[in-house]
């Protein structure tokens, strides 16, 4: 399944990443996973939420370039080795993964939030290999 993440670009100031994160309260977007890179310039917030489309639309009316693209949420099991069986069925695909981060850990597996070069053959190799993905109506509903 392919799930909408947020990306934000914001200047690397003090209190910038505050003001994006109280836009997303102030609205009722629950973030459920947040990955943030920077640069001395700028950084680029990635999150999954409750309402991706509510986060983008909202952050946009205050001013913040923001915007949706695909990603798929895994889940595996927390064992010695499971990331590397998962990194293997992807590389065996010939799809490369351009960054991943943790989404949340809850029992017995871990999620894993993935950009890849090509969302649609990822989510039919996981399929296929018996790996369980998330929805956007999965990830609604946390």
């Amino acid at each position: 399944m392919v799930v909408k993440q947020l990306s934000v670009f914001i200047e690397n100031r003090q209190g910038r990443l505050g003001e994006v994160l109280d836009v997303l309260k102030n609205n009722n977007v629950n973030i459920l996973s947040i990955s943030l890179a920077d640069t001395t310039e700028y950084g680029i917030l990635r999150l999954i939420v409750n309402n991706p489309e509510l986060g983008k639309d909202t952050l946009l009316k205050e001013g913040f370039s923001a915007l949706l693209s695909d990603v798929v949420i895994i889940k595996i099991t927390h064992e010695t080795g499971s990331l590397q069986k998962f990194l293997k069925i992807i590389s065996d695909a010939d799809i490369s993964i351009e960054y991943m981060y943790g989404l949340s850990v809850e029992g017995a597996s871990a999620s894993i939030v993935l950009k890849t070069s090509d969302t649609i053959k990822a989510t039919t190799v996981l399929t296929e290999n018996g790996i369980d993905t998330l929805s956007g109506e999965d990830i609604s509903k946390l």
